[in-house]
């Protein structure tokens, strides 16, 4: 079967790899990158709107965060790797709906193995860039849950932004097979989580609930939300939140870069809500007005 872009003008863009701009195809990394040994790296996702990149500094604090925790070496500062985007969007004649994604891995290793010892290069910077609107169908999504759990700080701490998605790619093949959008995942202790790729908020009797950032990610776009809610004098508390809540609640949505805030309609077969609703609604403007207001405007 011959692969289908779903953006054909994705097919001709520009790649940036350690300083490098390379067409798609030629777009590649050493065999001896930690990303190709380990998954040992850490990453971003970025939203471009109208020539300005939403969230920018925070999403660069977060990977110099994750990259630290990970015992990186000679991390690029935030000013090398806005210009790397800056080159690789302009390069592209991209200025309003792109999704990047940003990584950052631990670099290429003298030798095959585990330990950083073998990285002897410095760290590997890539920017890929692509023509993408949000993921998510914007009239609700449906979700199941999970049989693999979201790791906690006992495991791995979610405040790690690497690139190990094994937990979150098994979730999604479960949602893939029952026919839905994403899965949710639950914590040790059985409380939720998040899906394998969003945050999780609920509405339930004029309140805005979402769990603690400890099994989850505390995500920028969940970050956001808060504060527009809490701007906006919304009852807003972050909690344990059992998956009775979830089947039980006025209104679910999912937030996260790639797919905004996202309405839930059903989750495990149990009707949420036939459409958006009302605080979805509401929130939903509140972020788009944010992201036409805010973010660093492109040089070109």
């Amino acid at each position: 079967m011959t692969p289908k872009l779903p953006d054909p003008r994705n097919e001709n863009i520009l790649i940036y790899i350690d300083g490098q701009l390379l067409p798609r195809e030629e777009a590649k990394i050493s065999v001896f990158d930690s990303l190709v040994q380990g998954g040992d790296g850490v990453w971003e996702g970025l939203r471009v709107y109208d020539g300005r990149i939403f969230a920018l500094e925070p999403h660069l604090d977060r990977l110099r965060d994750s990259a630290r925790a990970m015992a990186f070496v000679d991390i690029p500062s935030h000013d090398e790797i806005k210009q790397a985007i800056f080159q690789t969007l302009e390069s592209n004649g991209m200025r309003d709906e792109v999704h990047m994604r940003l990584t950052l891995s631990r670099g290429k290793k003298v030798t095959s193995g585990m330990s950083p010892h073998f990285n002897q290069y410095g760290p590997t910077l890539i920017v890929l860039a692509e023509w993408k609107k949000p993921i998510y169908n914007p009239d609700g999504v449906r979700l199941i849950t999970s049989a693999i759990r979201r790791n906690n700080p006992q495991c791995i701490d979610s405040k790690i932004h690497h690139n190990n998605l094994v937990n979150n790619i098994l979730a999604k093949i479960e949602a893939n097979v029952a026919g839905v959008d994403d899965a949710i995942m639950l914590d040790l202790n059985g409380f939720v989580s998040e899906t394998n790729a969003t945050n999780l908020f609920i509405f339930k009797s004029k309140q805005l609930l979402t769990p603690h950032a400890d099994s989850c990610l505390a995500g920028i776009t969940r970050g956001a939300i808060l504060q527009i809610a809490r701007s906006a004098s919304i009852d807003t508390v972050e909690r344990n939140i059992s998956l009775s809540e979830i089947y039980a609640a006025d209104e679910v949505f999912t937030t996260g870069t790639m797919g905004e805030l996202s309405p839930v309609l059903a989750v495990d077969g149990r009707s949420i809500s036939s459409r958006v609703g009302e605080m979805t609604q509401q929130l939903q403007g509140l972020y788009a007005e944010t992201t036409a207001s805010q973010g660093e405007p492109l040089p070109f």
